[in-house]
């Protein structure tokens, strides 16, 4: 198995954050694997694979609520507060890998080529001219550049380029009709 490609996106963060990008990574230029976590950690930085927050549904009205949740986010219920998984060290289980490596010598290789192209990307950051080349799905590469038209509340930046600008519909309302008396005019 090959590592064909890494891109990285750099996070702006002071030193107390943990986060310090993502990338994404293609085997063999056939598969691409999105949202690899960079993270700072006491050792150094290591590569956290992308997950997904674990959930259970409530008894009262059955709705999904993810396991840290005090409250059932529909109904407004308690929840249990034990209703987590335990690891093999006693702590709770509220992430699972989305993808992962399933032996330690691709873990490994995953994260050397990620740290190697990691602090390629710091160097290049540090360029007048840098663009990030880490797409976010589907990103247009082509445009980088922000746009803010005020007159009409559209807005495009790079995290939407090549998407439709969102409108603001607010000064688009029409004023609804005063009702006089509850209830009236609904049949």
């Amino acid at each position: 198995m090959d590592i064909t490609e890494v891109r990285i996106k750099l996070m702006e963060c002071d030193h107390e954050e943990r986060l310090l990008g993502f990338c994404s990574i293609t085997f063999e230029n056939a598969f691409v694997i999105r949202d690899l976590k960079i993270i700072r950690g006491g050792k150094g930085p290591f590569v956290a694979m992308p997950s997904r927050k674990l959930t259970d549904r409530c008894n009262g009205c059955g709705f999904k609520n993810q396991l840290r949740a005090a409250y059932c986010n529909a109904c407004g219920s308690p929840l249990d507060d034990d209703r987590s998984h335990k690891q093999a060290d006693g702590k709770a289980k509220l992430y699972a890998d989305i993808a992962h490596p399933i032996n330690s010598e691709c873990r490994d290789l995953i994260q050397e080529r990620v740290l190697e192209a990691f602090e390629k990307e710091l160097i290049l950051a540090q360029q007048s001219d840098y663009v990030c080349r880490y797409e976010d799905y589907g990103e247009n590469e082509s445009k980088q550049s922000a746009v803010t038209q005020s007159g009409n509340n559209m807005r495009l930046d790079k995290a939407q380029a090549g998407k439709k600008p969102h409108i603001s519909h607010e000064s688009n309302r029409v004023s609804a009709k005063k009702v006089d008396e509850f209830g009236s005019g609904l049949f």
